[in-house]
């Protein structure tokens, strides 16, 4: 059988929707973007931006203020992450700042010049590179327990339509069983993330002195979700992951797995590290000086303008750190040769303010 009809493993299903096939059609290459499809953090407000331009500023304190640089936006959309750092830093450490966006499609138009498009992440990278929302488009296998117990891959045609095909075998049941162990009750649901791990260990291999942060909906080995997370997106809604090209496919990510890859990494590189970790994006935005603190209302007699503004940006804020949604997604800290910039004591630096 071939085209609708194949049946193939979620991963290569994933794969030639989201990505197409021999470089051409694919979902994330469609020309409204990603943007056209669901809204990120990025998207929601520039105080994103200015909070991740803040966490370079102290990896650009760590490294001893270089005379160049780096900053790698990982699965780059059209560029609106870089576009917004770049914006947002100390005039001073922007002259200093190598802006790259990684994407699989072209480059948009109007994209500033001083942002070079890559399809891969450059070999060297000197300063911190931020993956925003990109290890949950990695494609992987999905699992299931059969009738006698046993963890199967999950096969898909083009339309949806599932069944059950072979065991699952060598690395991936190794995966599983150390990170997600799938036996036992028939139905229960398993998303394999070895693919995910292999793509943090080498996006980490690229930075020999900085930070590296992968930011996503996230899961932990304590609270793994039974029947799984796999689901599409399009125009702004969920919807049934048909892996047809007309929509995303996405699946929540297994952060700890990659932290513990990211770390052997760079262990095995010899870079040295100050050890992986997780948090929650409200905790990490809030160590970047992000509050969502309401103004005073007293500033709303002596500046009206100003107290719209702030109340504005609190609102915004509010979005980003909020418990059941943004402020839950999982932050993943990896430092490469320096200690971690989100931990205290924090460095002085140039500052940004909040409503930046």
């Amino acid at each position: 059988m071939t085209g609708a009809d194949e049946w193939r493993g979620w991963r290569a299903a994933t794969q030639a929707a989201l990505y197409g096939v021999d470089g051409t059609g694919g979902f994330y290459r469609r020309p409204e973007g990603p943007a056209g499809h669901f809204r990120t953090s990025v998207h929601a407000s520039p105080l994103f931006a200015g909070a991740v331009a803040r966490l370079l500023c102290r990896v650009d304190e760590a490294l001893g203020r270089p005379p160049s640089l780096d900053f790698v936006d990982l699965a780059a959309g059209r560029g609106e992450l870089a576009s917004g750092v770049l914006t947002a830093l100390p005039a001073e450490v922007a002259a200093r700042t190598r802006a790259y966006a990684v994407e699989v499609a072209d480059r948009p138009a109007g994209l500033a010049h001083g942002i070079e498009w890559l399809s891969e992440p450059p070999g060297e990278v000197h300063g911190l590179l931020f993956a925003n929302e990109w290890l949950d488009n990695v494609p992987l296998e999905v699992a299931e327990v059969d009738p006698a117990g046993v963890a199967r891959l999950v096969l898909v045609r083009a339309d949806g339509t599932e069944r059950l095909g072979e065991p699952v075998s060598g690395a991936e049941a190794e995966w599983l069983a150390r990170w997600w162990p799938a036996a036992g009750e028939e139905g229960l649901r398993a998303e394999i993330g070895l693919p995910r791990d292999t793509a943090w260990a080498s996006a980490v291999s690229c930075v020999r002195h900085g930070l590296a942060v992968a930011v996503d909906y996230a899961h932990t080995a304590d609270a793994r979700p039974p029947y799984g997370t796999l689901t599409g997106f399009r125009e702004g809604r969920g919807t049934a992951p048909v892996p047809d090209g007309s929509r995303d496919i996405t699946a929540h990510v297994a952060l700890d797995a990659c932290a513990e890859a990211g770390a052997r990494a760079v262990e095995g590189a010899g870079h040295g590290h100050a050890g992986a970790r997780l948090l929650t994006q409200r905790a990490a935005l809030r160590a970047l000086g992000l509050t969502g603190a309401r103004p005073p209302l007293a500033l709303a007699s002596t500046n009206p303008a100003a107290y719209v503004r702030a109340l504005a940006s609190a609102g915004e804020a509010a979005e980003l750190l909020a418990p059941g949604g943004l402020g839950d997604f999982g932050w993943l800290v990896q430092p490469v040769g320096i200690p971690d910039p989100l931990d205290p004591p924090i460095p002085a630096g140039p500052s940004i303010p909040e409503g930046q």
